[in-house]
């Protein structure tokens, strides 16, 4: 079964926000295999060893990684920016309903 279903609406809010903790988790583990990776190809080309695969490979692979990471922060900030114009937007409606109904309550009076 696959994490995310693209064909599907979302069903509420709170099935955003763990759509969004998963996309944030797999961005958080592929960071530090990025930084792992990176560290792991230092090592190996400071010591002139070969740890499982040769430096470039663990550089190779460190740049590999962290491009998902990107990838996942950039998907975890647009859905949160999305949820907050979401947000922002329907306080806006409702404070534009409250001034029109105290025109409305106004106008009853005058």
């Amino acid at each position: 079964m696959p994490i995310i279903t693209e064909n599907e609406p979302f069903k509420n809010r709170e099935q955003i926000k763990a759509e969004i903790r998963k996309c944030d988790t797999f961005s958080g583990i592929c960071q530090y295999a990025c930084f792992l990776f990176a560290a792991l190809g230092a090592i190996g080309d400071a010591s002139n060893m070969t740890l499982g695969l040769e430096p470039m490979s663990w550089f190779l692979l460190a740049i590999v990684v962290g491009l998902n990471a990107i990838i996942g922060h950039t998907h975890v900030v647009v859905a949160k920016h999305l949820l907050g114009i979401e947000a922002e937007s329907k306080k806006g409606n409702i404070e534009l309903l409250k001034q029109q109904d105290t025109r409305l309550n106004l106008k009853g009076f005058v």
